[in-house]
This record gives structure tokens, sequence and C-alpha cells, in this order.
């Protein structure tokens, strides 16, 4: 039975209504530019309507690290929040999986958002879809990739898939990367806010929406400029991400041990 049903009914009528307002002022700019929104133009878009469903999700978003402007940003993949919480830090541009185009609403808001769709099973499409990369990059916006591959719970970074570096190898792009983590006071983040293994949609979708508060964080890495070898590279960027979740780990658990302590032995330390 789905917890706390009017919760979910309302925010569920709030993600609708800001879902059709987004797709409606998407239409208006697309008419106002002549049918030919650029890469620039769609990022700022789904940062504006990215910010307003993180507030209808309930999801609180904090960022610390120097969060990168241009080039191409590398990332844990958690679930399909991720790009919400990313988006609302920075206008960026996304390499999604193929299923997500077909989701209702949430492909249309990618598509609106100028994503990139692939099939990592094939790697013709993966090769093609690198020859998209570059005028995005060309145009001063992030390209946002979760180089795993898959989403997971959370325990851990999966290797990355060295292929879609190839682009930024070539052209020597700058390549930042980001750890994204999540908590719950009222549930599991791995069960009810990662979307992976055999999760449907909608179900999920819908559970999440009960939840009281979902606090998101964003840990940014340092950039770098891509190296001459795509599988070196990608081994250097999978040890930055891991390197990052470790600290923020150690971070959140100083912070629980500082909120244990007594006033009194705060004030001794």
């Amino acid at each position: 039975m789905l917890r706390h049903p009017f919760r979910v009914l309302w925010r569920l009528a709030g993600f609708l209504t800001v879902s059709l307002l987004a797709i409606s002022h998407f239409a208006l700019l697309l008419w106002l530019c002549a049918l030919d929104l650029k890469s620039d133009e769609r990022t700022r878009w789904s940062q504006r309507w990215a910010k307003k469903f993180l507030q209808i999700l309930r999801i609180e978003n904090a960022c610390s690290g120097k969060i990168p402007d241009q080039g191409m940003l590398i990332a844990n993949h958690l679930s399909y929040i991720d790009i919400l919480v990313l988006s609302a830090a920075q206008p960026m541009i996304f390499v999604a999986k193929k299923e997500v185009r077909s989701w209702p609403i949430i492909g249309w808001l990618a598509r609106c958002a100028g994503t990139l769709f692939i099939d990592r099973q094939r790697r013709a499409d993966v090769a093609d879809l690198s020859h998209a990369f570059q005028p995005i990059v060309d145009q001063g916006v992030v390209l946002a990739l979760f180089p795993e591959g898959t989403s997971t719970g959370g325990d851990k970074v999966l290797p990355f898939m060295s292929s879609l570096f190839e682009p930024a190898v070539r052209h020597k792009w700058s390549v930042s990367t980001a750890w994204i983590g999540y908590s719950l006071e009222d549930g599991s983040v791995s069960d009810e806010v990662c979307y992976w293994r055999d999760m449907t949609f909608l179900p999920h979708f819908l559970n999440l929406l009960s939840k009281k508060k979902i606090s998101a964080r964003v840990v940014f890495g340092p950039t770098v400029v891509a190296s001459s070898d795509r599988k070196e590279m990608a081994k250097r960027l999978h040890e930055q991400v891991c390197a990052l979740a470790e600290s923020s780990r150690f971070s959140h658990a100083e912070a629980v041990e500082r909120t244990l302590i007594s006033p009194v032995e705060q004030a001794a330390h």
C-alpha cells in the first residue's frame, strides 16, 4: 500500500502542472527562435525548470567545490533525479540511456533539454553519438556523462566505460568530476531513492513522492585536461570520483559524531 497517499497525490498534481508549464514554455521559446533552439538556450530552460521540480519533489540540493562551466563532466549515477540535481547547479546537456526517451513526461522533458540518447549495448551507437559531443562543447556548454553505464545503489562506483572519453581525448577538452549522494530520514536511499536493479519507473516515482524530504549533495572535483589515452583517463577519473565519495562519507560521519557530543564537550574541544 502506498504511504502518505494525500502527499503523493498533492505532489503528483504539482509535478504534472510544472511539467505542463515547462513544456509550454519550451514550445514558446521554440516558436520565438524560429524552431532553432541552441544547446545553451535549452540548458538555461532546463536549469530553470529543474529547480522548480526539485521544490515539488522536496529535494534539498547542496553543492561544494568548483562547479565547471565548460568541457565534460563525469559523475557517478544513482537515480533519474541526478539530472535534476546537476541541472539545478549548472546548465548542462546530458547523455542518457535510450529507454529514458520513451518514459512518459520525463522523456518529453529530456528531449526538450537536448539530451543525447545512447544504446550502450551497441558499440556503433557509442561511436556515432560521440560526433554529437563536439558542437555542444564548442558552444561552451557542459556535457555531462554517467560513464558507469548503469545506476547503482550507492555502495560503490562501478568502472567507467572508456569509449565515451574518446572525443575528449581527441580534442583535449577539460574534464571535471563530481560525486552525487543522497540522504533520507524516512526510508532507505538504496531502495527508495536510487533507481537500479529491476525497478520500474512509475512505482518507484510514486514512492519517491511520498518521502518527507530528500537531501542531495554534489561534490565537484578538480578539472583536468584529457590525457592521450582514454583507458588511462577512465581509470584516473574513476579514482577521482571514488576519492570524492570517500571524503564525503568521512565528512558526513564527522558531522554525525559532532551532533552526538554534548554542548559542554564541544566547548571543551
